[in-house]
């Protein structure tokens, strides 16, 4: 009895996942592989909305740029699309200027959702990480914590305060979670 060859996945390009229709999905690309996401829950955007307000005051004051939102991207050559929920970044210095040369955001932000969980926990964090993300928050509701992970570092799990110093700033923010989960 012979095996039956395994089906191959579908190998998807950019354009293709671009011609997909505005369905509320979140669709990322990933070296040929589709990623879909449903459309967030009213929970996940108040959390977003809640770190937003706690980021743009110190990041305008600091001068790291703004925060973007979801349909910001964050694009390596044609190669990998990710869609993170929050990033904050300097704005582009060339106004028509491309998602492949956008300034590297200096934080990137996703929040769990249960069909996202595998991904921000695990493919995305490295994928965060091999692209010189310099810190990546994975914000998780149900414990009401928020993992920081920085390259060449184990992850800090925190569970009360959180304290972001990122390079060039002359004080770090400091906030309590409860600010972001109520």
């Amino acid at each position: 009895m012979s095996a039956t060859p395994a089906a191959q996945p579908r190998r998807w390009t950019l354009e293709e996942v671009h011609a997909l229709p505005e369905d509320g999905n979140r669709y990322e690309f990933v070296y040929g592989e589709l990623w879909v996401s449903p459309a967030p829950t009213d929970r996940h955007e108040t959390i977003l909305a809640e770190l937003s307000a706690v980021l743009q005051p110190y990041v305008g004051a600091q001068s790291l740029g703004l925060v973007f939102h979801p349909r910001s991207v964050f694009r390596v050559r044609r190669d990998l699309e990710l869609e993170p929920d929050l990033t904050v970044r300097q704005r582009h210095p060339d106004p028509n200027g491309t998602w492949e040369t956008a300034p590297l955001p200096s934080l990137v932000v996703e929040v769990v959702s249960p069909s996202t969980r595998a991904r921000d926990y695990g493919r995305k964090r490295l994928l965060y990480m091999e692209h010189g993300i310099p810190e990546y928050w994975i914000v998780n509701d149900g414990p009401r914590t928020i993992t920081v992970v920085r390259p060449d570092r184990d992850p800090d799990v925190v569970h009360d305060v959180l304290r972001w110093h990122p390079a060039g700033t002359r004080e770090p923010l400091t906030f309590a979670l409860t600010r972001v989960f109520g």
